[in-house]
């Protein structure tokens, strides 16, 4: 069972993702908040697998919401609705740490999918569109901190070949092919990386490769 906070200042808005929740046995909806701090809050008492977290609300928004969730360690992860793809609260929303957005036009069944995805671990983001948002701000791409040099440092030559490669946009399919691996190496190889680089998903691993300076923007 998957369970889900829902978190929108619209009424109406929230009763149609429950109600669209409701039709799938494995989904289930624990809680709704209206606001930012009512969404940490809620987080941590309910510890969802899934916040479906809108970025446009009054005091404490989704953004900032999404920060001090993911900052806290907890098991919850965020999936984020905004309005554009390409727009500044997404970028700001996988920066915060959110393991993907959707649009607020999803049909039904991409939400689902989404959420689903999510909670099994997944980033709910091409990395390819990742990249083209980066590319879209890189003015405000950090340079590279010395933890992050430290993490670096603990990759193998492979390891670093392979998150360039999820950074430049690549599927596991196309690392393979690329280094002559097999799938299931790749994704031995990717795991790794993601628990080196302390990166929850391949969306973060992109946000990390770029701060890094392993992937320079377009």
């Amino acid at each position: 069972m998957t369970t889900v906070l829902i978190v929108d200042d619209q009424a109406l808005q929230r009763l149609g993702f429950s109600m669209l929740m409701e039709q799938h046995p494995d989904v289930a909806v624990v809680g709704e908040a209206t606001h930012g701090a009512e969404a940490v809050r809620m987080t941590a008492e309910l510890r969802p697998d899934v916040v479906l977290m809108d970025v446009r609300m009054p005091g404490m928004d989704g953004i900032e919401a999404t920060r001090r969730i993911v900052r806290s360690g907890g098991r919850s992860r965020v999936l984020v609705l905004t309005t554009f793809d390409l727009d500044e609260y997404a970028y700001a929303a996988l920066r915060a740490g959110a393991s993907g957005f959707l649009l607020k036009d999803a049909l039904p069944d991409e939400l689902i999918a989404g959420v689903r995805a999510v909670a099994a671990g997944d980033a709910v983001i091409a990395p390819g569109l990742t990249r083209k948002l980066l590319d879209a701000f890189a003015d405000r791409i950090p340079g590279r901190t010395a933890e992050q040099e430290r993490r670096l440092a603990a990759l193998t030559d492979r390891e670093r070949e392979v998150l360039t490669a999820m950074a430049t946009g690549w599927s596991n399919t196309e690392i393979a092919e690329r280094f002559s691996l097999a799938e299931s190496t790749v994704k031995s190889h990717v795991s790794r990386v993601l628990g080196k680089i302390g990166a929850r998903d391949r969306v973060q691993a992109v946000i990390f490769a770029y701060d890094a300076g392993l992937v320079k923007p377009c």
